[in-house]
């Protein structure tokens, strides 16, 4: 009976060691081919997603407005994601009201966020609150926006925006054959918001391009406006720009000139722009000007393929999203977040570890590969 007994226990030990020995056994498991009744993508999807890796973590995001359609992709696209991996989101939108922003990160710092991701309305307002969060131990990345004069900034996820700059000058540069000598053109300025570095970087990305063809007089800025200081838009405003250009036209173009190009910095200038021009007079078709633009919003595509828009520029949220959850989990994780660039981006107080995501540039010619084969819009929203 003893002999019996312990081979019996003996046993028993061996199962159990055995269940152990598999439970604890990742690569068995992930090397498993996904089941034949599983489509292929959710199989990939469940085995990628450390699905506890965000339990009882919150992750605060906060974003500028909801006024403008890329910022609403951009929130959605980083709540989603965030959602998969199991964090709690805090996704709050400021309206592109400084105090407000400031109260809602202060808020999330209170409420016991992990991690914060924010991009900014005016970062030198952040200062303070960011210097709460840094005391608080909560780890901060900036997104899109380089948060400014701090020490409190972790990593950077954003587009080459000096590249979007030089993408938009080489646009003007092609399309208006000035490498070939075509000219003189009248040409038109206008910058981003002076309190956001990326409408800085872009400025000088754009002015590299095409500063050689003003000095050489093949273009042309009749009203003389080129510093950025004259040419920047507060809060990058449409309501603003359309002013200003309406101002441009009724002081510089009313004596038969006519404008052959208007730079922009992002989409929804483009439709001020666009607006003081059909208020003047001018007719897609008949002397249009070249108008360019970013962020490849919904009514810039269409009006890319009307013809009152000539370009702008894609930066696909899809991607930027992803790229700054992952440096998210990577820092809560304790491991080195993926980054592309380690020099470029001085915040005046320090070099802020980036992730560069690459731009594109966008027309008729390629809008439907970009956007509509991509998946970022249908073909019936374009024609909706």
């Amino acid at each position: 009976m003893k002999r019996l007994l312990a081979v019996f226990v003996s046993a028993a030990m061996m199962l159990s060691l055995a269940a152990c020995g598999s439970s604890a056994s990742p690569a068995a498991s992930s090397s498993a081919a996904p089941s034949a009744s599983a489509p292929a993508s959710s199989a990939a999807a469940t085995e990628s997603k450390p699905e506890a890796s965000g339990a009882g973590k919150k992750i605060g995001v906060a974003m500028p407005t909801q006024s403008s359609q890329r910022w609403i992709q951009d929130g959605g696209n980083m709540k989603e994601k965030l959602e998969e991996l199991g964090y709690e989101v805090d996704l709050q939108y400021a309206e592109d009201d400084v105090q407000m922003q400031v109260s809602q990160l202060e808020n999330m710092i209170t409420n016991g966020a992990s991690c914060l991701v924010v991009a900014s309305i005016d970062s030198s307002a952040l200062v303070n609150v960011l210097a709460q969060a840094k005391a608080a131990g909560i780890p901060v990345v900036a997104y899109d926006r380089l948060l400014m004069d701090t020490d409190a900034v972790d990593y950077y996820a954003t587009f080459d925006n000096k590249g979007v700059g030089t993408a938009i000058g080489q646009y003007i540069e092609e399309k208006m054959g000035l490498k070939e000598g075509k000219g003189p053109y009248n040409i038109e300025f206008f910058a981003g918001s002076p309190d956001d570095n990326n409408a800085h970087m872009l400025n000088a990305g754009m002015f590299e391009v095409l500063q050689p063809y003003l000095d050489s007089g093949k273009l042309v800025c009749v009203s003389g406006q080129t510093d950025f200081d004259t040419i920047c838009t507060l809060r990058w405003s449409q309501e603003t720009a359309q002013q200003r250009m309406e101002n441009l036209l009724s002081a510089n173009y009313s004596t038969g000139k006519d404008v052959d190009i208007v730079v922009s910095p992002f989409d929804g200038i483009s439709y001020g722009i666009a607006a003081a021009l059909e208020g003047a007079g001018y007719k897609v078709g008949e002397k249009w000007p070249l108008i360019t633009g970013q962020d490849a919003e919904l009514m810039a595509a269409k009006n890319i393929l009307s013809g009152k828009q000539s370009q702008t520029i894609f930066k696909d949220t899809r991607v930027l999203a992803e790229k700054c959850v992952t440096m998210v989990q990577a820092v809560l994780e304790g491991s080195q977040p993926e980054i592309n660039d380690t020099e470029t981006y001085n915040n005046n107080v320090k070099v802020v570890p980036s992730y560069l995501c690459t731009p594109v540039s966008v027309d008729k010619d390629n809008l439907t590969e970009m956007l509509v084969d991509t998946g970022y819009y249908t073909a019936d929203q374009l024609k909706g």
